[in-house]
């Protein structure tokens, strides 16, 4: 697939088949990550890779819970007040049951990590697109990054004590078959061009 297709068609998947991906699909998928932007060629993002269905169902336990203990608050992000009402009415799972979690971390105190980790976070859901693969951009653990329990379990899967969660990737082979590749209409993003 051509680089602008790929970007052009890349759609979020949030129905997965329960298939891992090969190791040598994943590896493609990563090593975009790894060759993203970073702020002074830095390369501090952190990559941890979960395909071990006991540690993802886990983790979604443990995100459920404590997003069912929050209160949606005025200003809060909407996505995240979603996230607690359906945490609250049950059988939620952040991860869309996909087969492989990628969680990005970077260095806490990093003026670029989000900057660093989102590029990286991008070239994977477009690496996964040209790979016909599905992805979706996962945001709870970045807002659960400083949850006692959640940082406590984080830790024991890979999550350094100096790194903060900056994102995360749901990635496998979308339920629909090949990934929904329909472009959305643009109805945002205005460009503005100061041409002599």
């Amino acid at each position: 697939m051509e680089a602008l297709q790929a970007i052009i068609t890349r759609r979020s998947t949030r129905r997965f088949e329960d298939r891992v991906p090969s190791r040598e699909l994943l590896d493609k998928v990563i090593e975009a990550g790894r060759h993203a932007p970073s702020g002074h060629n830095n390369q501090t993002t952190h990559f941890i890779v979960l395909t071990d269905r006991k540690v993802l169902d886990e983790l979604a336990t443990l995100v459920s819970e404590e997003f069912s203990a929050m209160d949606s608050k005025p200003g809060m992000y909407v996505s995240m007040s979603n996230s607690i009402q359906r945490a609250k009415k049950g059988g939620y799972v952040f991860h869309y049951n996909a087969p492989v979690l990628i969680v990005a971390a970077n260095r806490i105190g990093y003026g670029n990590a989000m900057a660093d980790s989102a590029c990286a976070l991008e070239n994977m859901m477009i690496a996964a697109n040209a790979l016909d693969l599905g992805s979706c951009w996962i945001n709870q653990l970045h807002w659960l990054t400083d949850n006692d329990r959640v940082r406590a379990y984080l830790n024991t899967i890979g999550l350094e004590e100096n790194e903060t969660v900056t994102g995360a990737l749901a990635l496998g082979y979308s339920a629909d078959g090949l990934p929904c590749r329909t472009p959305l209409e643009r109805k945002g993003n205005p460009v503005t061009y100061i041409c002599p």
